[in-house]
């Protein structure tokens, strides 16, 4: 199941400078200057407006296997803000020289033949809360029992065909959007 909570299907933008995340804004401090995120190959809004936290917070805790109802957890990043992901995130998953976490805010993982297993994905996505994305459609979704994860890389879809985010939404995982450095632009709000 995927949880659309508050998606809107917004099309098209009013005209604004382009920005990079890392210059646009800085700390989510209030004044901080927001950014929405854009198609990079449509131009159509995928967010409203975010401010930048200095860092990606640490994942709420959530006993997933005492809730009542099967779904999402709580959001890693507050509505209304974004976080820019230093390490690898999501698909491909390679086999690790020694056990970790597979990637920031999951816990180990290991093949079939018991070797750990590590992100290879990509560095310098915008992590954001799901809820705050516009548009989006579940392209695929790797194995999991109530949502999507990211261990198949890259699974959102623009209305324009362009695959542009990571959806995290399983019950048992972070609950994240990650959303393409490559594949979205940061336009002054």
């Amino acid at each position: 199941m995927h949880d659309q909570r508050g998606q809107d299907q917004g099309v098209g933008e009013p005209e604004r400078r382009q920005v990079t995340p890392s210059s646009g804004a800085t700390d989510g401090a209030p004044g901080a200057e927001a950014v929405v995120f854009v198609c990079a190959t449509c131009g159509v809004s995928l967010t409203g407006p975010l401010t930048r936290l200095p860092e990606v917070p640490e994942a709420p805790h959530y006993a997933w296997w005492d809730a009542d109802e099967p779904g999402p957890s709580p959001a890693t990043v507050p509505s209304g803000c974004y976080a820019i992901e230093t390490a690898p995130y999501g698909g491909p998953l390679a086999v690790a020289r020694a056990s970790g976490p597979v990637m920031p805010r999951h816990g180990s993982r290991w093949n079939a033949e018991g070797k750990p297993l590590v992100s290879r994905g990509p560095r310098g996505g915008i992590v954001i809360n799901p809820d705050d994305a516009r548009g989006l459609e579940l392209r695929h979704a790797s194995p999991a029992c109530c949502g999507a994860t990211p261990d198949g890389g890259v699974n959102q879809l623009c209305a324009c065909g362009t695959l542009v985010a990571t959806l995290c939404s399983d019950c048992c995982l972070p609950y994240e959007l990650h959303l393409a450095a490559d594949r979205v632009r940061a336009v002054r709000s």
